[in-house]
């Protein structure tokens, strides 16, 4: 289990006084202004810790006022940053929920039993979270119940219902 769950991603600045736009991974997306500290990690790898001064929906996410962060250039500095929650902070995950954090690196294999390969990352698409596993190829199967059949995080696996060959 990692120390910190992936939440949510920065897109850029909005406005003059240091807000930034955030894309929230939780459902709602709101929910990601309850957790008042985050950790953000910038594309070096660099992690800083913000506490959350204040926050509102706005379109389809987030803008947010971050400590330490107080003018457009400082938040333009933060575009692209991943925004990263204590996982001692978050609720267990329901029946058939799981964190993405805790699904990167498992094995996965059809419904056939042809093993696709393992969990490499997730991209957030404009209708589901798309689920990336690299193996001989690349299979980009959507993160849904319909295609997620059984997860089991202790054995490290997980069954897809997708093709070994997309035609």
């Amino acid at each position: 289990m990692v120390d910190w769950v992936e939440l949510g991603r920065i897109g850029g600045p909005f406005g003059v006084k240091g807000w930034v736009k955030v894309r929230s991974y939780t459902d709602p997306p709101e929910g990601l202004l309850g957790y008042r500290h985050w950790l953000v990690r910038q594309g070096a790898g660099e992690r800083i810790e913000r506490r959350v001064l204040d926050g509102q929906s706005h379109g389809s996410g987030l803008v947010v006022r971050l400590d330490g962060i107080a003018s457009r250039t400082a938040a333009s500095a933060l575009s692209g940053a991943v925004v990263e929650v204590a996982r001692a902070a978050l609720p267990p995950a329901g029946e058939r929920q799981f964190y993405r954090a805790d699904l990167i690196g498992l094995q996965v294999r059809n419904l056939e039993g042809v093993c696709l390969g393992v969990v490499e990352h997730f991209l957030d698409a404009p209708g589901n979270a798309v689920m990336v596993v690299q193996g001989e190829g690349q299979h980009w199967v959507p993160a849904t119940p319909r295609h997620l059949c059984k997860v089991d995080v202790d054995a490290g696996w997980i069954v897809v219902d997708w093709p070994a060959v997309v035609e």
